[in-house]
């Protein structure tokens, strides 16, 4: 929030209300001769994030007056969604690098080859990525109920500007190949949908914007082994042109995304599938010590016994050591709602997973400590201020 955008600034990419991209000491130098500034804020969904994680805080008990104190900076964040986010005002959220020497791709795959057609050939930008929809119309949502929380004006308008989201994305993302409709990766300069198959599916789920048909369409490709390697879900489906084990973003298997997908299945309602997905992390975790990189390679488990490393990847890395615990969370059905008093379990995707003891996690600010055994019975300790759905009080 201290460095949320407030001017415009095309060498930088910010703009007013923009959350930023990355903080360096030293200019990054780029492969092809530019370089980015140590400041730098050309990506397009690290502020519709930010708003969901205030609001997803606020959810597991952070202090009401912190949040309140970042409410005006939730408000920024959202009416940059409504204007330089959406800067066509066709209704959805895209990126292009205005000025020619930041990065080409601002998403998480943010490398220059990473958004591409089924045949291989890249995407031309103004890019507007699929689940950064997604993000947007999830960060619309619970920026209006934070602010009707709080007693600040604007929910209505926020939840009218998610629901027109929704029906431009259905209208224009939607495309069908021999197995079935499903969202393109992404709509083009043109406004066409490109149609390569990836793992951003799983962003897309439990967000909010599909409906429940769109979501099982969804699940079934996450669970298939286009995607699906057994250790994880590939960026880009086996069965594209430019399909690459070892490409960065067009191939690899990263776990952070991995867990994301299994958290959204979970939250969409299709258990069996983010078992499946949360199975393959764990059985690739042993050959890196427990300790997941950013990235592998994503060969799969039908040709390696286990997966291949990447080079250069980091190891440690804050996403990969974050996707543990939304793996767990996810396996375990675990929903605070501190502002009404409860807190949930549902461990329909934990077959496999227990016996397992969790402790370090705080809601209310107070421990939490969970056990999930063989059987899938769960058992807490948790604040007694919260009423606890769906295990038993240790």
């Amino acid at each position: 929030a201290r460095r949320q955008g407030t001017i415009v600034d095309e060498r930088t990419d910010e703009q007013p209300g923009k959350i930023l991209h990355e903080v360096r000491r030293e200019a990054r130098k780029l492969n092809e001769g530019a370089s980015l500034p140590p400041v730098y804020y050309g990506t397009v969904d690290a502020t519709p994030l930010w708003v969901i994680l205030l609001h997803d805080a606020w959810r597991w008990g952070m202090d009401p007056e912190q949040v309140r104190d970042l409410l005006p900076h939730a408000e920024a964040a959202l009416e940059w969604l409504a204007t330089y986010g959406d800067a066509d005002g066709d209704g959805l959220l895209e990126y292009v690098n205005a000025s020619g020497l930041g990065l080409s791709n601002q998403g998480w795959k943010d490398s220059g080859d990473a958004i591409r057609w089924r045949d291989g050939t890249h995407a031309e930008a103004p890019i507007a990525l699929c689940e950064v929809q997604a993000y947007g119309y999830e960060a619309a949502m619970g920026g209006a109920a934070l602010l009707r929380a709080f007693g600040r004006p604007g929910a209505e308008r926020w939840e009218e500007w998610a629901e027109r989201l929704k029906r431009r994305f259905r209208e224009t993302f939607w495309v069908e190949d021999e197995t079935g409709r499903y969202p393109a990766v992404a709509l083009d300069a043109a406004k066409r949908p490109v149609d390569s198959v990836t793992s951003g599916f799983g962003h897309l789920l439990g967000t909010g914007l599909l409906d429940e048909e769109e979501s099982a369409l969804l699940a079934a490709r996450l669970a298939g082994p286009e995607l699906n390697s057994g250790f994880g879900l590939r960026t880009l489906s086996t069965d594209s042109t430019g399909f690459n084990p070892f490409g960065y973003h067009i191939g690899s298997i990263w776990p952070h995304d991995t867990a994301i997908a299994v958290h959204g299945l979970v939250r969409a309602g299709f258990p069996a599938e983010a078992a499946s997905l949360a199975e393959g992390l764990i059985a690739a975790s042993p050959a890196f010590e427990g300790r997941l990189p950013e990235l592998f390679a994503g060969h799969g488990s039908a040709v390696d016994s286990v997966p291949a490393p990447y080079p250069a990847s980091c190891r440690p890395q804050a996403w990969s050591a974050a996707s543990a615990v939304t793996l767990l969370t996810a396996v375990l059905g675990l929903e605070a709602d501190v502002p009404e008093g409860t807190l949930r379990f549902s461990p329909r995707a934990g077959e496999g997973v227990g016996p397992l003891h969790l402790t370090g996690l705080r809601v209310a600010g107070a421990p939490l400590e969970v056990r999930l055994d063989a059987t899938g019975q769960v058992r807490v300790t948790a604040p007694d201020t919260l009423t606890v759905h769906g295990a038993d009080r240790a």
